[in-house]
């Protein structure tokens, strides 16, 4: 490396630390001093927000070309075809697919235009409404999980080590995890 190149490079990450350590600017409501990222801690939370915009949509998009699926419609229609009976009160799928009820509730609508499933009431308590997977949301499920599970394969479990699919799973895991305990604590999610 230039000399030049090596003093663009010390100024670049002189300024990068100063990003992840700089002063804090006081908001209502927000502590005094922020704890401002590290390096490594900036650098892994911009891997992870890349990731966290680019996956779902190179799902989506493969889910859309061969199946007429959204990533989330493929979700909703899954995770009825591996319950007994296929069929699931809507509150439990939702939290299932980690979706709010409203939102569930509009793509269970378009998906029963669809004939792909149907929504009844629960012969448990007919207050609650379930969700049963269609003999047409079977086939199609089935049909969509190859393809799923290859694009699954090709963007994020190929690309790992045995231990990198592990730590994959620990920090997603741990994660959500917390974020599920921070929704918890405002009473909401």
């Amino acid at each position: 490396m230039n000399g030049s190149a090596l003093k663009f490079k010390l100024e670049l990450n002189a300024r990068c630390l100063t990003f992840a350590t700089g002063p804090a600017t006081r908001l209502s409501g927000m502590p005094e001093e922020t704890r401002w990222l590290t390096e490594c801690e900036r650098d892994a939370w911009l891997a992870l927000a890349s990731l966290i915009f680019k996956l779902p949509g190179a799902l989506d998009a493969q889910l859309s070309r061969d199946n007429n699926l959204t990533l989330f419609d493929y979700f909703v229609l899954s995770a009825l075809s591996m319950t007994p009976g296929r069929t699931m009160r809507l509150s439990d799928l939702a939290g299932q697919v980690s979706s709010s009820l409203s939102r569930l509730s509009n793509v269970v609508t378009r998906l029963e235009r669809r004939g792909l499933l149907r929504r009844e009431p629960d012969p448990d308590n007919p207050r609650y409404n379930r969700a049963a997977l269609t003999g047409a949301g079977w086939d199609l499920v089935v049909a969509a999980a190859p393809g799923h599970v290859a694009a699954v394969r090709r963007f994020v479990i190929d690309g790992l080590t045995e231990e990198q699919v592990t730590a994959l799973r620990e920090v997603a895991g741990r994660v959500t995890q917390q974020v599920d305990e921070a929704g918890e604590s405002r009473g909401g999610c």
